[in-house]
């Protein structure tokens, strides 16, 4: 398993990206679309590209898609139906590896709660200027999804706790995303378990700096982390039915 050998991103990934969050318009944009194409949307495909064999080790129902359009990569346009920012571009660019039982996260917009999704677990990677991130989990998953995972947590602490305390985890990884401010109904706000019982997604994630994602060892950077936050994706497969 060998990436390029100097790597996918380079300072000038980072440097499109911040240009891009001070010129967020469409005429910009157009002016500069080789040095997106360059710096940032095909290093990214050739990432995934070469992320596919290895996760497939890691696991057999996961999938990176490099695919231009359709794929693992988050296009980097905005959809600013509902919201008052109306910027046409995201500065920042992101792939979802996907279970393979669905297909909806395989459009380029699987970090939204998009009606008709089929709910699962995915490994993300983020790429931002200093705000790099990469993980898994469930982010904003259907109501009926979180009754499933909470009431699976509830059978199932004992194997929660190994997934997501052992000590190869939390060295690296914060579980985060959004929670309840109180118990959710129905729940003992005695459990030991009750501040994950409160999430609403259960996702985990670590920062990555620039200089690691510039760096010739990012492919293994990521699998590193990937492997590591495999046991909390493949109980979350447990919690909704679905094989990891």
């Amino acid at each position: 398993m060998k990436g390029p050998a100097a790597g996918y991103f380079t300072p000038a990934t980072y440097k499109f990206l911040r240009a891009l969050k001070r010129n967020n318009n469409r005429d910009w944009f157009a002016a500069h679309k080789a040095e997106y194409e360059q710096h940032l949307r095909q290093p990214f495909l050739r990432l995934i590209g070469d992320l596919a064999e290895p996760l497939r080790g890691l696991s057999a129902s996961y999938v990176a898609n490099p695919k231009p359009v359709g794929g693992s990569l988050f296009r980097i346009h905005r959809d600013t139906r509902f919201s008052g920012d109306k910027s046409p571009y995201k500065p920042w660019a992101g792939a979802s590896f996907y279970h393979q039982a669905t297909r909806a996260m395989a459009r380029g917009d699987a970090g939204n709660a998009a009606f008709g999704r089929l709910d699962a677990p995915v490994f993300y990677l983020h790429v931002q200027p200093g705000e790099n991130f990469v993980g898994g989990g469930l982010w904003h998953p259907h109501p009926d999804s979180v009754t499933r995972v909470r009431n699976y947590m509830l059978n199932n602490p004992a194997s929660w706790k190994k997934a997501t305390r052992a000590p190869a985890f939390r060295r690296v990884f914060e579980l985060t995303g959004e929670a309840l401010s109180r118990p959710p109904r129905g729940y003992d706000p005695a459990h030991e378990l009750i501040a994950d019982l409160k999430r609403k997604d259960f996702v985990a994630s670590t920062r990555l700096g620039d200089e690691e994602l510039c760096s010739p060892q990012l492919l293994k950077i990521l699998l590193r982390h990937f492997k590591a936050t495999a046991p909390m994706v493949d109980w979350l497969c447990g919690a909704l039915d679905l094989d990891f």
